[in-house]
């Protein structure tokens, strides 16, 4: 009986325990599906190792990425132009990807198992690079270099090094926007704490990804450009599977959110319920619908009703024939939605004019990888006697990057937010601050191209193109372009995570990615029409292949006149968006963040 009694006590003790453990407010679980407890799930323990694990699978994604196109020349044989072709559209089908993993994530598989299954895929492809470029590609022995090229491949070879690089463009694809939304998913927004944690990450996630990026472009692009191919390639690989070994350490420390289904269906619902009420009036808010248990609909968070897209509310009327229905538990989700799903697709409507303004920011940074490169290697490259590779100037963005983070979050913001009495420059702001800064970087690039011309070397048949001003007259543009990241890829990170639905999460960092997808695609076309316009007669147009016979600067100021009106349009539709309402937020901190009260 006394042994009854003392086992009795402990398991009242224990409940009682249980009672009190602080549990996260945003309904995240534990890897057992049970209610996260604060202290032992998530935080930055977790977002450490996701922050490790991005370097690490950036670092593996560049090694490859960014020499593609010498591999495509040197081994597969291409030419530039094919070959730069290829590249193009290997790394827009990278950024396509990231709406399949998205669209995975937020609907049935839930992050963790999205990130997890898309890195697996990753490491495969890597692998697969890395064994048939050593047994299959590389032959003869030591080809590859600059004086070296590989012999002819069987279609075999090369369907099997397609093949391999369009795994790791799947595998990266449909990582990328989930692994940035589960970091911020071990962050409470319900704890003021862990909600400033929350913002911080996004910035440290994107210097993981410049510092990844960093170690490709410098040691594994002096390898490969070498012609160690091999080497470089299954550095790639090791890196990846250390990624992926470290991400699934944390398994026991995450916290996880539940998939809420397929989003279309929901939408569509809406549209069917809105247009079979075409005819009615909305005259109060008070009835319009709202979740309760008669919908099994898993919405997450309710969402308040926000004015605009009026039409869209009549989705959520209840008319009498509705009552009728619900009286006889027969009310169809396609003749009643509930707010919540009004709301979402009014979310998703109000998104998409600030994204369609960030996609010609991107057309700006895609410069940096292609014009900027072709740009210096127009210009001198020795320092003494050694030779500075062109591309490797991206290391001033890198670094810019690292630096502009820091100054931003330590110095800026703190300044603006006592200034201010704020809690600093909303999301919505600092974009519009990063298209400044991008308009910059462009008449930079513009005012050197044409101090370039002017030193252009005219009388040497083997320095054709070439101009004696030095190539690091090329940094500022490269700082510039490198600050205005700071602002506007960490700002789209942070407004399109915290402004997208709770089952909409990973679509909303997608959109970034598909973001900087589109402006390679615009940059190419706008490219393109330029070279039509621009060469008539015996003029070669703005962009030839010798640079000293075109215009190059034309096209920089042709791009930071565009980004002149985007910013107009921008900062136009950033006074008209609404930031959404979830139940129980504090309006005076939504008015804080509204444009309407401060852009």
């Amino acid at each position: 009986m006394a042994c009854f009694h003392f086992l009795n006590k402990n398991t009242m003790e224990e409940n009682v325990k249980k009672e009190h453990q602080d549990y996260t407010s945003d309904g995240a679980i534990d890897r057992h599906g049970h209610p996260a407890v604060r202290e032992k799930t998530g935080d930055w323990v977790a977002a450490i190792l996701i922050l490790v694990n991005q370097g690490l699978a950036t670092l593996a994604f560049f090694g490859v990425g960014v020499n593609l196109v010498l591999f495509l020349t040197r081994v597969m044989g291409q030419d530039n132009a094919d070959a730069a072709n290829n590249v193009s559209k290997w790394t827009g089908t990278v950024y396509i990807f990231s709406l399949l993993g998205a669209f995975l994530s937020d609907s049935y598989w839930g992050r963790y198992i999205t990130c997890a299954i898309f890195q697996l895929i990753f490491l495969i492809g890597l692998v697969s690079l890395s064994v048939s470029s050593y047994i299959f590609l590389l032959k003869p022995s030591g080809c590859g270099d600059k004086e070296l090229p590989c012999g002819s491949h069987p279609s075999y070879q090369t369907v099997l090094f397609y093949v391999s690089i369009y795994l790791i463009a799947l595998g990266n694809g449909g990582y990328q926007p989930n692994i940035a939304t589960f970091g911020a998913d071990q962050f409470d927004e319900g704890d003021p704490r862990e909600q400033h944690s929350k913002i911080v990450f996004f910035s440290y996630f994107y210097l993981a990804l410049n510092v990844g990026s960093l170690f490709s472009n410098t040691i594994l692009n002096y390898f490969e450009d070498d012609g160690l191919w091999t080497l470089g390639f299954w550095a790639s690989a090791g890196s990846a599977a250390l990624a992926l070994a470290l991400f699934l350490c944390g398994t026991p420390r995450y916290r996880y959110f539940k998939p809420s289904g397929n989003p279309l269906p929901r939408f569509c619902q809406v549209f069917v319920a809105a247009a079979r009420k075409w005819n009615v009036k909305v005259l109060q808010d008070d009835k319009l619908y709202q979740a309760d248990q008669q919908f099994p609909i898993n919405e997450g968070r309710k969402m308040l009703h926000t004015q605009g897209f009026r039409f869209l509310d009549k989705a959520a009327f209840i008319t009498s024939k509705n009552l009728k229905q619900m009286e006889e538990n027969k009310c169809s989700p396609w003749s009643l939605s509930t707010v919540t799903q009004v709301e979402e697709v009014k979310c998703i409507l109000r998104l998409l004019p600030i994204w369609l303004c960030t996609i010609l920011y991107s057309v700006v940074f895609a410069q940096m990888a292609s014009l900027f490169v072709e740009q210096g290697d127009a210009m001198d490259t020795k320092v003494s006697s050694f030779h500075i590779p062109p591309a490797s100037m991206s290391t001033f963005d890198i670094l810019s990057v690292a630096v502009f983070i820091f100054v931003y979050r330590r110095v800026l913001d703190p300044l603006v937010a006592r200034t201010m009495k704020s809690k600093g420059l909303t999301e919505l702001q600092r974009m519009g601050i990063g298209l400044v800064l991008a308009i910059m970087a462009m008449v930079s690039a513009g005012l050197v191209e044409h101090w370039r011309l002017k030193h252009a070397i005219e009388d040497c048949n083997e320095c054709e193109g070439s101009s004696s001003l030095s190539i690091f007259w090329q940094v500022p543009q490269y700082v510039l372009v490198g600050a205005s990241e700071v602002f506007m890829y960490v700002g789209q990170l942070e407004f399109f995570n915290g402004q997208t639905p709770d089952g909409l999460k990973s679509f909303g960092s997608a959109l970034c990615m598909t973001s900087i997808s589109l402006g390679n695609y615009v940059s190419s076309l706008l490219v393109a029409i330029v070279m039509k316009i621009s060469a008539r007669d015996e003029m070669p147009g703005w962009i030839p292949g010798n640079l000293n016979k075109g215009h190059l600067d034309r096209f920089y100021f042709l791009l930071a006149a565009l980004t002149t009106a985007d910013l107009v349009i921008y900062v136009a539709m950033a006074k008209w968006y609404k930031y959404i309402k979830f139940q129980g937020t504090n309006q005076n901190e939504i008015n804080k963040q509204d444009p309407e009260f401060g852009l």
